[in-house]
């Protein structure tokens, strides 16, 4: 549990380094604020600059571990199971965040830990420096991300930015990758949930032909065909197959 919480600090806070080195905080202007014995030692002000910095993007952590992991298409599919059962609010919401979270930290375990053992523990024994950390951290979230982005869904970000085709995946910068890699996880999302949306639907249908045929048009066909969609769902053990099926598609 230890390593875990190592690993996820790790992640956040060498991403908020790089975020902040992009928007130009890394050439931050050189001021003095001193007092006392501290003008004597001529202690800068650009170190706390730097420390606001990393706690406004802090700030920002929530949403760029989200975007930047499984959480979405783990979600995503979760709920459209939901809507596609007809069970309305149950599972409930919290229920099904704190499930995809927990797989989002499964599944993204591996790639945390290469980035505290090859950026974050380096850098705090002082072993590289920050600009290297970055790199190094950089390196294991493109190549996870990159796993999972369509190749059309990120030559449109390369284009749309104007800049220099990249020639290796380590020339793409995480501008270019993350919003195609956004996009290219809420695809595969829908995709997942059409799959899941058949069966059930093609449940309805018969559910409401019977009814029809049998007179009964004032009798919500959601009504009788709720037990019958539990059923099916319980009886091949759905919550096993999907939540087995989401973690191989990121393997």
């Amino acid at each position: 549990m230890k390593a875990g919480r190592i690993s996820v600090s790790a992640f956040v806070f060498l991403l908020c380094l790089g975020f902040s080195q992009k928007i130009g905080a890394a050439e931050l202007p050189q001021m003095t604020l001193s007092i006392g014995k501290a003008a004597q030692q001529g202690s800068g002000l650009s170190i706390n600059l730097q420390i606001l910095f990393v706690l406004t993007f802090l700030a920002f952590a929530p949403a760029i571990l989200i975007l930047l992991t499984s959480f979405t298409r783990i979600l995503v599919v979760l709920s459209l199971l939901r809507q596609a059962l007809g069970t309305q609010q149950l599972p409930s919401n919290q229920i099904l965040i704190g499930l995809a979270l927990f797989l989002t930290f499964f599944i993204m375990t591996p790639v945390w830990q290469r980035v505290n053992t090859q950026a974050l523990q380096p850098y705090l024994n002082h072993k590289i420096d920050e600009k290297t950390a970055i790199q190094r951290a950089a390196g294991p979230v493109k190549a996870f991300m990159l796993k999972q982005t369509r190749e059309k869904d990120l030559a449109l970000f390369v284009g749309l930015s104007h800049g220099k085709k990249p020639m290796t995946p380590s020339d793409v910068s995480l501008a270019q990758i993350v919003p195609a890699f956004v996009i290219s996880e809420l695809k595969t999302a829908f995709q997942i949930g059409f799959l899941l949306y058949i069966p059930f639907l093609i449940l309805d249908i018969v559910v409401a032909s019977i009814l029809l045929s049998m007179g009964m048009m004032m009798l919500p066909p959601i009504m009788i065909s709720l037990p019958f969609k539990l059923m099916l769902f319980v009886l091949v053990d759905g919550w096993y197959l999907i939540v087995g099926s989401l973690v191989k598609s990121f393997m």
